[in-house]
């Protein structure tokens, strides 16, 4: 916290205390007090990544303007601090989640055509502290397959955690790609949507953080969710979700394959400490098979 408190300082912002927050997993973050008693919420990394706190201002805004997501005001960014409005730990209730299924019905449905058909975005982003390319691209499998699966190959840790059988069978689960996931719209995405980036407003309504937005195939925010570790009452929030914006039969059955893509992000940042690379391997098995 003493780096946190060091560049708030270097920001102009009169600091009275920082209390470190829970949950993040890539930057240090707190609950920042000031001289004038009010509060917001500020983050930090040890390392500064040049455009990693603008990239997510922008993705902020982007989800609030064109999405209508209840997101945090950004009050303060540059290379080495974001300065946030804060937010509060969601309610343990089935309604919450109702709610955050609306909300998240509305985003995919209100930017079906902001895209006029392309996947990607305008610029770069990240996922976690690496990049994630946002390259533009008519074809949302080959979008999928190269920027959001094959991309993670190639990192060093992903190199060096998986077998040559291990990236034959991601390469042929992205070869089926057509034949496994119905064609579908652009949409508007949250990117990184687990339940550490799910929280709430002062009054309970729900509330997201740490985007890492592009238009893509609305399944991917559905599976992120689905898939990721979440409370029994998180399943109103898929509920809800059908009720106003019904997804393509058998999605159900799609979201741990379109889960691929996570698990390969968190080898390549080399945070698999809970199985990230055994659940792969079941994932892929149906493509692991001799050359």
């Amino acid at each position: 916290m003493d780096v946190l408190r060091q560049r708030l300082r270097e920001a102009g912002m009169p600091v009275a205390a920082v209390t470190a927050a829970t949950g993040g997993v890539v930057a240090l973050g707190g609950v920042v007090r000031f001289v004038d008693g009010s509060s917001l919420f500020a983050k930090t990394l040890p390392a500064p990544i040049p455009d990693l706190f603008e990239t997510e201002a922008d993705g902020l805004r982007a989800l609030r303007d064109l999405g209508g997501v209840t997101v945090p005001d950004v009050y303060a960014v540059t290379p080495a601090l974001l300065v946030l409005s804060r937010l509060f730990a969601r309610p343990h209730s089935t309604v919450f989640w109702e709610r955050l299924g609306r909300m998240l019905a509305a985003l995919h449905l209100s930017t079906r055509d902001a895209a006029a058909g392309r996947f990607g975005w305008h610029q770069d982003g990240y996922l976690g502290r690496l990049r994630q390319d946002n390259t533009w691209d008519g074809d949302g499998h080959r979008f999928f397959a190269e920027r959001r699966v094959l991309r993670w190959l190639g990192e060093p840790e992903a190199e060096a955690a998986l077998t040559p059988l291990d990236r034959v069978a991601v390469e042929r689960l992205c070869a089926a790609l057509p034949e496994l996931v119905p064609a579908q719209p652009a949409v508007l995405t949250h990117g990184d949507l687990w339940t550490e980036n799910i929280l709430a407003t002062p009054d309970g309504a729900p509330a997201l953080i740490d985007p890492a937005v592009s238009f893509g195939w609305a399944e991917t925010d559905l599976a992120m969710l689905w898939v990721s570790p979440r409370p029994l009452e998180s399943g109103r929030c898929f509920d809800a979700y059908e009720e106003l914006a019904p997804p393509r039969p058998g999605w159900r059955d799609r979201m741990r394959l379109l889960y691929v893509r996570e698990l390969l992000s968190t080898i390549a940042h080399g945070d698999d400490t809970w199985g990230a690379a055994a659940m792969l391997r079941e994932i892929t098995a149906p493509f692991r098979r001799d050359r």
